[in-house]
């Protein structure tokens, strides 16, 4: 599905779910919230069927048996209405309570392939985040109801939404939080994952506060969520939420803030418990600040490690002289660009002409000032889509995706004219040339990742053949 079906999907879906609130508690309502939200399964599995099968369908097809089973639990509640009463905890919430885990367990996967290794951090976070959930829904939930002979079922089964709600936070948090792309998909998803929040958090409070009839209109707001996250599913760039990143993982403040929330749910709800006493509140303000001190140096300490980590991997990625990638990330894109792609592809293999006589007559300090020009020569030549390389000593590589072979043949005499280009040095110039192999690839020619490297570098070699100063394409 395209971006605009999807925010369409989206836009249809809320008129269902404001009808849904409008005509809720009549036969109308009803029908239309079901015949809304089994269009919205339905496209959940059409979606799950489009992904290719493998490591990225998973969680989708995780997240389609949850919408399933909270579907099936909203018919029940439906038959309960008509055919009798809806009782307060019955065979419904264990349909809806099953799908939280699904969708639990596939947030993860989703996090795990965007920081495959770094997981162990965001599953402390999301444990220290469940516990002071859980020590909050006793508190205000739990044991408000206890000796108001509710049974066990009736109250400790509407507590559990909120948890299971704060469990899929700390997922997406991780999600959103990850080195990778963060745009629609991933907005969609924590935006669902918060409206579950707010909804399940509200039916336990508001009706302390309001009747119950007006507290049970919010109930179609879910579909909304679930229709978030079938959004995310069908959307175009959807890959992004189960798709590595290559940043240096960081500490985002958020993270920081929502532990300090977590450490501090315990005093605050013992404060609370036992009374605003003097002493009480001080030890409260003590606490916040000790606290916040802690986890200020503790951020500090984590970001001189990222700023090492994120050195140290500049270094293992850019050729030191240059600045320019190395053939480690070469190696990376090709692999990434060739096998999937949908346009054509080129790759640009140059060697020097002349760099040897200018190392040997001016020195190796001329020969590193004429790799440095060269460098940023051919790095002003190409698009902010291309990648210039060092592959070692005078030989750089270009890999320019969605480039026609026409282009890449322009591409070729505008890097042959720059480069030639005089270099002053010391009250002198250098001269240096340039020798160019193309391999040019259609979206539906076959190549192999080392292949097409090789293929441009025999053409480098009969460029140098024919004379130097020139390009050839490859198999002409």
């Amino acid at each position: 599905m395209t971006s605009r079906g999807t925010w369409l999907l989206l836009g249809i879906a809320t008129a269902a779910v404001a009808g849904s609130i409008a005509t809720y508690d009549t036969t109308f309502g009803n029908v239309l919230y079901l015949v809304t939200y089994v269009a919205l399964c339905t496209m959940a599995w059409l979606a799950v069927r489009r992904t290719a099968p493998g490591p990225e369908r998973r969680p989708w097809v995780l997240t389609a048996i949850a919408q399933t089973l909270w579907l099936t639990g909203d018919i029940i509640e439906v038959v309960y209405y008509y055919l009798s009463s809806v009782p307060p905890v019955g065979v419904a919430d264990a349909f809806w309570l099953a799908g939280y885990p699904l969708v639990a367990v596939a947030l993860t996967m989703m996090a795990r392939r965007r920081a495959p290794g770094r997981l162990r951090s965001a599953v402390l976070d999301g444990l220290t985040l469940t516990v002071a959930a859980g020590l909050a829904s006793w508190q205000f939930l739990i044991m408000p109801t206890l000796g108001m002979g509710y049974t066990a079922a009736e109250v400790i089964v509407p507590a559990l939404y909120p948890i299971a709600d704060v469990v899929l936070l700390a997922a997406v948090l991780f999600i959103a939080l990850s080195p990778g792309d963060r745009t629609a998909p991933t907005r969609l998803l924590f935006g669902a994952v918060v409206l579950y929040l707010a909804i399940d958090i509200s039916y336990n409070v508001l009706p302390y506060f309001l009747d119950y009839s007006l507290v049970s209109k919010i109930g179609p707001l879910i579909m909304l969520g679930n229709a978030l996250i079938i959004a995310a599913c069908l959307h175009p760039r959807r890959a992004e939420l189960t798709r590595a990143g290559h940043e240096v993982n960081v500490l985002h403040p958020s993270r920081v803030l929502f532990l300090g929330l977590a450490f501090l749910t315990a005093p605050t709800l013992t404060l609370f418990q036992s009374g605003l006493e003097r002493n009480a509140v001080v030890a409260l303000v003590a606490t916040a600040l000790s606290t916040g001190f802690v986890l200020t140096r503790f951020t500090f300490a984590v970001r001189e490690q990222e700023k090492a980590q994120a050195q140290l991997a500049y270094q293992a990625r850019h050729d030191p002289l240059t600045g320019l990638a190395n053939r480690a990330v070469l190696t990376t894109e090709l692999e990434r660009v060739m096998p999937r792609r949908s346009a054509p592809v080129a790759v640009l293999y140059l060697d020097l002409d002349g760099f040897k006589q200018v190392n040997d007559s001016h020195g190796h300090e001329a020969g590193d000032l004429v790799l440095a020009t060269v460098a940023q020569r051919l790095s002003a030549a190409v698009r902010d889509t291309d990648l210039v390389v060092r592959l070692g000593g005078d030989e750089f590589v270009l890999l320019c995706p969605n480039l026609p072979q026409a282009e890449a043949v322009r591409l070729a005499e505008r890097v042959l004219a720059g480069v030639a280009q005089p270099i002053p040095f010391r009250g002198e110039v250098l001269d240096v040339g340039a020798s160019v192999g193309i391999a040019a690839y259609g979206p539906d020619a076959p190549a192999q990742d080392g292949d097409v490297l090789r293929t441009a570098d025999m053409a480098m070699y009969e460029a140098k053949k024919q004379g130097r100063g020139r390009w050839v394409m490859a198999g002409s």
